[in-house]
């Protein structure tokens, strides 16, 4: 299949969020080896990396209808396990076929949203292909900020009907979305020279499933970072813990899969560490085992304290406030059944340096269906933050993409699924973010839907794709292009 041949092709070239210049590069190689006119749109001026728009003229019959907009993102999310050796600004994804599932091997595989942009690319290269006339938008730096769908300028796009191929279930068609916002928390720290007679121990949690903040942010998943915390809290509260290094977790749009901690207790307490740490681990094994199966934790002595230093006097604010930070659902629509109106994600704690000094990095994420709601829950994480101490920013946010059932795209990519498949597809809106709400801020007459083939997984190294469903959307979006 066309599809996947240009996906592997995709696979082989680097492309890690703010990072696509090697793609931007393929990208125009590929429309000129096709004789196709395309357009390259820096996110700033002098800047490698860039919005790039493909176009092809309508397959005769269809040139008196409007224009259509084909969307996706080239960068990806960039996660592996720990024993994965693999450098995503050189080396090509690794991938393999098991049990009808495409998988890479100890990374994510990228098919969010490479997948999409091999769809496109197939289109544009597909002499069966019928079609009014194309664009194909290639965005950068969805994942990290949505960089490129915000720089879009208005002006250069020509159809009136966009289809997004950034969804990850079979039969779904997607016509909404929720905003989001980021808020970043910097605890700033003086290091203290590690105490004498203490005993020092390294605290690891993983084995955790992680996933999308949007998309799995219901099911129930650990957040290696509230699990670790939760730990440390309670230290904290029968001895005198010194705290000497933390890391958790590394995307924002991504539930922390895992964590670790160097502390110090003192040498008398050595045996109630290991036994408040055997307690903790039994805990959380009976709240998460019927989701986390393959979770673990583990505790390893240190034998040398001579090079530790620890976060001295923050140490208990920092650890308070990543207790008292929310995480997870906070709001379902009352709209739409089993849709996740609001939520939060404790996503990263990092060991950071500037030219002030040290600090901890706390980065965390908020969704909503609702702009008020979005930017109250953006308020109390804040508040958490600076209740202790921390320095609290935001970024800049992006809109949601609000529904709307009487869309004439809708009604047709209805009707080409049920032609195709013989049954209904299920018309929803997702929790997760999207472009389309950017979009329409430039292109407020654009009418949109979204699809995409199975994933599972995707955010982290167990990121997966359906044969059989990339297939049939593929067929889907053909036919969809006919209908048009």
């Amino acid at each position: 299949m066309k599809v996947f041949d240009i996906f592997a092709e995709i696979n082989k070239v680097p492309r890690p969020s703010k990072h696509e210049e090697k793609m931007c590069e393929w990208l125009i190689a590929f429309a000129e080896k096709h004789n196709l006119e395309h357009e390259f749109l820096p996110v700033e001026p002098g800047a490698k990396t860039g919005n790039i728009i493909i176009r092809k003229p309508a397959t005769p019959g269809y040139e008196n209808h409007p224009g259509v907009v084909l969307q996706g993102h080239i960068d990806m999310v960039c996660e592996k396990n720990n024993d994965t050796v693999h450098d995503f600004m050189t080396d090509p994804i690794q991938t393999y076929i098991e049990d009808g599932w495409m998988h890479a091997k100890g990374t994510t595989l990228g098919a969010d949203d490479g997948i999409g942009v091999a769809m496109a690319l197939a289109v544009l290269t597909s002499p069966e292909a019928k079609h009014p006339a194309l664009e194909c938008l290639f965005t950068v730096d969805e994942e990290t900020g949505l960089t490129g769908a915000n720089c879009m300028p208005a002006g250069h796009l020509k159809g009136t009907r966009l289809i997004n191929l950034d969804n990850e279930d079979d039969g779904q068609i997607c016509m909404g979305c929720a905003g989001g916002v980021g808020t970043l928390a910097k605890f700033r720290y003086t290091p203290e020279p590690a105490p004498k007679d203490y005993f020092a121990a390294e605290i690891k949690v993983g084995g955790l499933m992680g996933g999308h903040s949007g998309e799995d942010i219901h099911k129930g998943r650990g957040n290696a970072n509230k699990i670790l915390v939760r730990l440390l809290y309670t230290l904290m509260n029968h001895t005198d813990l010194r705290l000497a290094a933390i890391d958790g977790g590394n995307l924002r749009n991504a539930i922390a899969r895992e964590a670790s901690a160097t502390v110090l207790v003192p040498m008398s307490f050595k045996e109630n560490l290991r036994v408040l740490f055997n307690l903790h681990v039994a805990a959380i094994e009976n709240e998460i085992r019927d989701v986390e199966k393959d979770f673990c934790m583990t505790l390893n002595s240190l034998t040398s304290l001579e090079s530790l230093t620890t976060l001295g006097s923050i140490t208990p604010s920092l650890i308070r406030a990543l207790y008292a930070c929310p995480h997870g659902v906070f709001a379902m629509s009352r709209d739409i059944p089993g849709l996740v109106q609001t939520s939060t994600n404790l996503a990263s704690v990092k060991m950071r340096e500037d030219a002030q000094g040290k600090y901890i990095e706390v980065n965390t994420s908020q969704r909503s269906s609702f702009e008020s709601e979005k930017h109250s829950l953006k308020e109390m994480v804040g508040c958490v933050f600076a209740l202790g101490g921390a320095e609290v920013e935001n970024t800049e946010g992006y809109p949601g993409w609000q529904p709307n059932p009487s869309s004439e795209l809708l009604k047709t990519t209805v009707e080409a699924w049920k032609q195709n498949e013989g049954k209904d597809p299920l018309v929803v809106a997702i929790h997760a973010g999207l472009e389309c709400g950017l979009f329409l801020e430039k292109y407020p007459g654009l009418d949109m839907v979204s699809f995409g083939p199975w994933m599972t997984g995707v955010h982290s190294p167990a990121e997966k794709l359906n044969i059989e469903s990339t297939h049939r959307t593929y067929r889907w979006l053909l036919k969809t292009l006919e209908m048009l």
